[in-house]
């Protein structure tokens, strides 16, 4: 008995040293990621969040404010409430195009057509032509006498002065941004090769019809992944810079009627507070760090809304054993 006691005394002992070591490893593999995510992550986080109470401009030291930042961004700014108003509309408006004429793209290529491959590949060569290339592009296809004018004039349609007339501007931008749904579609079309197909059989044997199909199964079955497209794609179009930027950077006109007024997206102006000039309300980053927070909160809120009210219509097959 005192030598089993004994060698179950050793093993103990043994596996603690291996448990050891193999922890001191994996704590050294992660030590990389650790460093790099407090140095550039939670580092610059924490600075921004000191820095939103204070009058700071990168050259002096940082003057502590108290919330008088917030204040006068909630009360006495207008181009906040300019590029709010901006930002939600292109969230209200381009985030359904997006997700609608993205699943109707995946249905089609979901029906094995001929060429369906091609296509796929095809869809998705505009997501690799990204950044500022795609938007000087794009500022030619839609100039008053660019491509998509031209094919509108050939079919006696008056074409729209996209990024000219402020009324059209972000529309512009929406029939841009359905140029990069390849990605969307790509994983909208890997969740419907999910749905298992015994179930449309079984439809079909209680005499279902294609709508009952995808209001009962395919949409219900695809939830989940939309779900997840609607909160990544929101939180993406609150963060609309680099189309906004170079479009706006070709007016000289930025007055609150002008087309740069109209395409003052939040992540725009709050680099404007930052990077600006001095003169224009620029180089003001305790003023932009303000801005980024209240960002960041009203982020958060809107998904954890979502995440509350995805309990409502969100399907997923675990569930329904429990």
């Amino acid at each position: 008995m005192a030598q089993l006691a004994q060698a179950r005394a050793g093993r103990r002992h043994g596996w603690s040293r291996a448990a050891r070591r193999e922890a001191l490893h994996g704590w050294l593999f992660a030590l990389p990621w650790l460093l790099g995510f407090a140095l550039f992550t939670a580092g610059p986080m924490l600075f921004s969040l000191y820095t939103s109470f204070t009058r700071y401009n990168m050259i002096a030291a940082p003057r502590w404010l108290g919330l008088r930042n917030y204040q006068q961004i909630l009360t006495a700014d207008d181009r906040f409430y300019i590029a709010l108003k901006n930002t939600f509309w292109m969230v209200g408006v381009k985030v359904p195009i997006v997700v609608v004429v993205s699943i109707a793209i995946a249905l089609l290529l979901n029906m094995n057509l001929p060429g369906a491959k091609a296509f796929r590949a095809i869809l998705y060569l505009p997501s690799l032509l990204a950044g500022a290339a795609a938007v000087f592009l794009w500022r030619w296809i839609l100039a008053p006498q660019g491509l998509l004018n031209r094919g509108l004039a050939l079919l006696s349609i008056p074409g729209p002065a996209w990024f000219i007339d402020p009324s059209w501007t972000k529309p512009g931008l929406v029939v841009m941004g359905l140029w990069y749904i390849g990605g969307n579609v790509l994983i909208y079309l890997a969740g419907l090769k999910g749905i298992p197909r015994q179930l449309y059989d079984a439809a079909e044997i209680d005499g279902a019809g294609r709508w009952d199909k995808l209001r009962y199964i395919t949409l219900p079955m695809l939830s989940p992944t939309i779900f997840f497209q609607v909160v990544t794609g929101i939180i993406g179009t609150f963060q609309i810079f680099t189309s906004a930027y170079i479009i706006v950077s070709g007016y000289a006109d930025n007055t609150r009627e002008g087309p740069g007024q109209s395409l003052l997206f939040y992540v725009l102006y709050m680099y404007n507070r930052a990077f600006g000039r001095t003169g224009q309300g620029g180089f003001q980053m305790g003023y932009a760090s303000a801005l980024a927070w209240i960002l960041m909160l009203i982020i958060l809120a809107i998904t954890l809304v979502q995440l509350w009210l995805a309990r409502r219509w969100v399907y997923y097959e675990n569930e329904a054993s429990h």
